[in-house]
């Protein structure tokens, strides 16, 4: 199922709630999701009339409900055709087959530059990524930013696509990771869904393209000469570029000369481990993000006693969070102690992605390879979703390793299993005891 479907899908039930059964009959069922563009979603309908009456009346109730889906697609379109080919057939017509605004990974729109903690650690990569963002093309062109897993790239690389995305709509904004890159291009080479030339039009015809994870071209000689191609083209059209690794271009194994110099061709800037103070004020503003107060005390406890890895940081503020509202105790340093299962000499491993997924096969009496597999039942089917929902909640990992670590699905799945079972719980006691009582579980661990 593509992204826009299952969007669409999450979003019908909100829908069927909010407008009239006979606006729900006549328009709404008879909307087919075709594609995405920026953070709108493209609706096909046969009629011109029906077309004027949903995005007119109508656009306020499904712009509503694309909210409360929980995606970051917030508006849409309808266009009048009969299905998808049709429309896609229109759209290489109208716009020369340009297939980039609509394919890029999705943007998390809370990786924003306001939400990025700065400090004497980034200080200087944020202010060269808010050039960038703020003059593309001009400032740094490759802006290459690299550092240790969990120290904020991916977020200031989305923060750059998000405020061009709010302060220069006009512009093409492309980001993907490396991998994306390469399968995209085995696939047009396959000549599947995307053609060769497809897959140029879609990374060369941008105004802003941005590379996560470009250590992966590593050993990938095909890949390597045609994002050479690539680079070369949008640079030499001062099109921005900016990649992130996690070490510099001289020690990216078996890249090519050619790609080295060019890469090391604009500013280099590594993201540092942050101090203790940033460490602080990073707690400090996740804590008020999740409307929780923490004393100064505290936070600071968390942060001397943790890693350097910000993932794993706030991954551990969440989890005091969640042990503090479960016994209803004030969060207190005795209780992150607890919560953490930490003493002075002794420290609990990390919980890991594994010791959910374990978990949860324990509780519901089901197989790792059942529910990693492919099998449809709701006996497996349930449990998967809620695996979903608490590795997202519990941990700070990405959508996309998430599905990976289910079995290879797509991070849109992920998306879709995390918000409903967000939603049920609000709802379905039982599973919410359940949910409770598995991450009582994972606490003990």
């Amino acid at each position: 199922m593509e992204r826009y479907e299952i969007i669409w899908k999450t979003t019908l039930p909100e829908l069927e709630r909010t407008v009239s059964s006979i606006s729900y009959d006549m328009y709404i069922v008879h909307l087919v999701p075709v594609d995405i563009i920026g953070d709108k979603i493209v609706l096909c309908t046969e009629s011109r009339i029906f077309a004027d009456h949903v995005n007119g009346k109508m656009r306020e109730k499904i712009c509503s409900a694309l909210e409360k889906s929980g995606s970051e697609v917030t508006d849409f379109s309808v266009v009048v055709c009969k299905d998808k080919e049709e429309y896609e057939k229109k759209l290489e017509e109208d716009n020369g087959n340009d297939f980039s605004r609509h394919s890029a990974s999705p943007l998390n729109p809370k990786f924003t530059f306001e939400s990025f903690v700065v400090g004497a650690s980034n200080e200087f990569i944020y202010h060269a990524a808010k050039a960038v963002a703020d003059n593309p093309g001009d400032a740094y062109n490759p802006l290459f930013i690299y550092g240790g897993t969990g120290l904020g790239k991916t977020h200031i690389l989305m923060a750059i696509a998000n405020h061009l995305k709010l302060h220069k709509p006009s512009l093409n904004v492309l980001y993907a990771t490396c991998e994306q890159f390469t399968n995209q291009m085995v696939e047009s080479l396959s000549r599947g869904r995307l053609t060769p030339e497809d897959f140029r039009r879609k990374f060369r015809n941008v105004d802003v393209l941005l590379i996560d994870d470009v250590q992966f071209l590593s050993k990938k000689q095909s890949t390597q000469t045609e994002f050479f191609h690539t680079f070369n083209e949008l640079v030499m059209q001062n099109k921005q570029v900016v990649l992130t690794s996690d070490r510099p271009p001289e020690e990216i194994e078996l890249l090519e000369d050619r790609l080295r110099t060019r890469f090391a061709g604009g500013l280099i800037a590594d993201v540092q481990t942050p101090d203790l103070e940033t460490r602080i004020a990073i707690l400090r503003k996740k804590s008020e993000e999740q409307k929780c107060l923490v004393d100064i005390k505290v936070l600071g406890y968390i942060a001397e006693n943790s890693n350097t890895d910000i993932r794993s940081l706030i991954g551990k503020l969440t989890k005091v969070i969640f042990f503090s509202k479960l016994h209803e105790s004030a969060i207190t340093i005795d209780l992150v102690k607890e919560a953490l299962k930490e003493s002075a000499g002794e420290r609990q491993e990390e919980l890991k992605v594994d010791d959910i997924i374990n978990c949860v096969c324990n509780f519901y009496k089901v197989s790792k390879s059942d529910l990693i597999g492919k099998k449809k039942n709701k006996e497996i089917v349930e449990p998967r979703q809620i695996c979903c929902y608490l590795i997202a909640d519990m941990m700070s990992v990405p959508l996309v390793t998430i599905g990976k670590s289910l079995g290879g699905r797509d991070y849109t799945t992920v998306i879709y299993a995390r918000d409903k079972i967000s939603e049920l719980i609000k709802t379905n006691d039982k599973l919410r005891v359940e949910i409770n009582d598995i991450k009582k579980m994972l606490l003990k661990q």
